[in-house]
């Protein structure tokens, strides 16, 4: 399938996006105190790597066909740290609230692009990251609140 220009500059933009989240969390990992916050960085940082695969996919014409998200369960958080404001809190909140913030930024880009693409299958393709890009979000949202991070 022949893409237009619009759609490939888009792509490309996407790719761009992908390829600094992966990046990003890598490097968080490395950073994190704690080893479940860790493990999360590096989980997440290969399901972006999944969603560069697919845009790589899009931008070569191959409308990819997703698997449904259904049945896939959220991870849960044990607390590591409670009320009290230690250094190694503040490192991983920091992590946190940066990923937090790259999430809200890559979900918005995906919903605009949505919008952009004539084909059905690749509206699909980026209606399905937008959603686990989402669902990322849920993931440190949900380890910030067992660690007393999030303020409500």
């Amino acid at each position: 399938m022949q893409l237009t220009q619009k759609e490939s500059s888009l792509i490309k933009e996407l790719k761009g996006q992908e390829e600094l989240c992966i990046e990003k969390y890598k490097k968080a990992a490395n950073c994190a105190k704690d080893k479940q916050l860790s493990d999360l960085f590096m989980n997440l940082a290969s399901i972006e790597q999944q969603h560069l695969n697919t845009l790589t996919q899009m931008e070569n014409g191959t409308a990819p066909q997703m698997n449904a998200s259904g049945g896939k369960t959220m991870p849960t958080f044990t607390a590591t740290y409670d009320i009290a404001e230690t250094e190694d809190k503040k490192n991983d909140q920091f992590l946190c609230t940066d990923m937090l913030t790259m999430e809200k930024h890559a979900s918005g880009i995906y919903d605009t692009c949505v919008f952009e693409f004539k084909d059905e299958n690749m509206r699909n393709a980026l209606n399905h990251i937008q959603k686990e890009e989402q669902e990322h979000g849920k993931m440190l949202y949900d380890y910030m609140s067992a660690n007393k991070m999030y303020a409500a």
